[in-house]
């Protein structure tokens, strides 16, 4: 699944489409998560594209005219970004947006858990899947104040904690393992059980490894690349995560499943 880094490094490839303007859009799905909104095709004609950015896991297009694109990856989606003439119909290819500059954004999603909204700028962070969401991963405000009061009265393993959305956003299960990995603290703590040391340098290792993530381009792990087709190379920088076997200072990695995702972590390193 994409993960911030992954996110943000579409976003970082889509930075020259900015001022761009939308020539046609096709619809080949009515439906991935939700409804595809059919307005988009009428609306967003002729727009420019003014800003590309990224707010958790999810991509704003900010158009001119004050009206906003929204896409989320879910599972497996991905933005392809290619000219005109080297486009050829691939499946799962849900929309095609076509720009002035003869080139074609294809969103493509083989699970169909991404979707596609659209609306005004100004209305968009009232959608409940904006409303819901924690600091976002690499925020400062994602400080000691702030988790301590969130976490400090949890019985919520620490490994899940990272995983909710509601309480830090953009973080998966990749991240999370490597996260834990980096800050020496084991999956299985509870949120109450954190000392303020140990939530000093979780913060710490969560900007350490996303921004290290980013710098890398994101992992590749099964169906992921950039707009342009690049592979992420993060996974060559993994510790813990799919090592299970695998030694670090003479400590073997174990994988058991947490919550139905894999955990994947030294035991002797991260105690509880």
């Amino acid at each position: 699944m994409p993960e911030l880094p992954e996110v943000q490094t579409t976003v970082s490839g889509l930075q020259l489409i900015i001022k761009k303007r939308i020539i046609s859009i096709r619809i080949n799905t009515t439906k991935l998560r939700y409804i595809i909104p059919q307005k988009i095709i009428k609306l967003a004609k002729n727009r420019k594209i003014l800003k590309i950015y990224r707010v958790a896991k999810y991509i704003i297009f900010e158009l001119s005219d004050d009206m906003s694109l929204i896409f989320h990856l879910g599972m497996s989606g991905r933005i392809r970004l290619l000219p005109m003439n080297d486009y050829r119909v691939i499946k799962h290819d849900h929309i095609l947006i076509k720009l002035n500059n003869k080139t074609i954004l294809a969103f493509n999603d083989p699970r169909k858990f991404g979707f596609i909204d659209f609306d005004h700028t100004k209305k968009i962070y009232s959608r409940k899947y904006f409303t819901v969401l924690g600091v976002d991963a690499l925020s400062k405000k994602l400080n000691i104040n702030y988790i301590y009061k969130k976490i400090s009265k949890s019985e919520v393993p620490i490994k899940q904690i990272l995983l909710n959305q509601h309480i830090v956003s953009g973080i998966g299960n990749i991240y999370a393992n490597e996260i834990l990995f980096d800050s020496r603290i084991s999956p299985f703590t509870k949120g109450k059980n954190l000392k303020i040391y140990q939530l000093t340098r979780l913060i710490k290792s969560i900007r350490k490894i996303l921004v290290k993530a980013i710098k890398y381009g994101g992992s590749t792990i099964r169906d992921y690349a950039s707009s342009d087709g690049t592979l992420g190379n993060f996974q060559s920088n993994f510790f813990v995560y799919n090592k299970e076997g695998k030694k670090i200072s003479k400590f073997a990695i174990k994988k058991v499943i947490q919550y139905g995702r894999s955990t994947y972590y030294c035991p002797e390193l991260q105690k509880e």
